[in-house]
């Protein structure tokens, strides 16, 4: 274990906030590989492992697909790669665009559904004030 600082899976969904299952599944799928393994067979996970996950967990309430979101990660992982050509990263880079204005869609709709909720909670209150009702 040369290098980066391991973590074993239990610490990583301390700091994700994410289930071993959860975790294990994602690994199972392709999303996020343990980084390295003990010599008892324990996933090891680094800090760039930690950041993969967030990144997975801030796109599930956003209703991306798994191969979307492996879309996204293999395009991330490509450009951060250094043999990745300008042609390449050019067209990488317009993927992410793609991602990013349906990131801002999916916010807008959100947005609107929160709001509707609110309303929605709104009334309830007045409701429950007209009717002399507490809570």
């Amino acid at each position: 274990m040369s290098g980066a600082q391991h973590m074993q899976i239990g610490e990583v969904a301390e700091r994700t906030g994410l289930s071993l299952r959860t975790i294990r599944y994602y690994g199972e799928v392709g999303l996020v590989e343990p980084s390295a393994r003990s010599r008892g067979g324990f996933r090891l996970y680094t800090e760039t492992d930690v950041d993969r996950l967030n990144l997975i967990k801030r796109m599930k309430p956003l209703e991306f697909s798994l191969d979307e979101t492996r879309e996204l990660l293999t395009a991330i992982d490509r450009l951060n790669a250094s043999e990745t050509g300008p042609d390449e990263r050019r067209v990488l880079s317009g993927r992410l665009d793609d991602f990013e204005e349906a990131i801002v869609a999916r916010c807008r709709t959100l947005r609107k559904q929160l709001a509707m909720a609110e309303e929605f909670a709104g009334r309830l209150r007045e409701v429950r004030a007209r009717n002399g009702a507490t809570t």
